[in-house]
């Protein structure tokens, strides 16, 4: 769950959430509490079988927020942010790498791989704990647990190929978000 939920508060966050989204249909993709003047707890969801709607997202919203008020795992006053991954969606979750195959993607280790942490090339699927990428040197292997980010490129080929599984609907990323401010100390007695 490492790339899911990166920080031990982001962990603890999927723990809670994670249940709620898959009852209701959904697969947690990401989770991160992001600071700022006010923080703001990302969560990305889709269907198993790819995609999210706005009103998906109002739901999983309205029930995510039923379990946090509950749970109260965030002290300070933040704002809840239920999105689609984006077609350069993160990959967190090694099937992600093997349904992405033949994308193009950026990958970042933790450690140094061969005196460098940051790799660019096309996806070319997985082989047991290893994502397979091809680079200009040729095809590497990296362990999944070895990744600390991973996203998937921004391409001509990708955003067509997306439409088209979209059935061209144009996409509007701001109409995935829906929004939910919980300030500190108000909840009711």
């Amino acid at each position: 769950m490492s790339l899911i939920a990166k920080a031990a508060i982001d962990r603890r966050l999927a723990e809670i959430v994670q249940p709620v989204i898959e009852d209701m249909g959904f697969e947690l993709v990401r989770v991160r509490l992001m600071g700022g003047k006010t923080s703001t707890l990302q969560i990305m969801a889709e269907k198993p079988e790819g995609g999210i709607e706005v009103d998906d997202c109002a739901e999983i919203s309205t029930a995510v927020s039923a379990v946090l008020d509950v749970e109260d795992p965030i002290l300070d006053a933040y704002t809840l942010e239920v999105s689609s991954p984006g077609i350069d969606r993160p990959l967190t979750r090694l099937r992600d790498f093997a349904d992405f195959e033949g994308y193009e993607a950026k990958l970042e280790t933790s450690e140094l791989i061969d005196g460098r942490r940051r790799f660019k090339g096309v996806l070319a699927g997985v082989e047991g704990d290893e994502v397979l990428v091809n680079l200009p040197e040729g095809t590497v292997g990296l362990k999944f647990d070895w990744l600390s980010d991973a996203k998937l490129v921004l391409t001509d080929d990708l955003i067509r190929d997306m439409l088209k599984a979209r059935k061209a609907q144009p996409l509007d990323e701001g109409a995935y978000d829906e929004i939910e401010s919980h300030p500190a100390g108000t909840e009711e007695e």
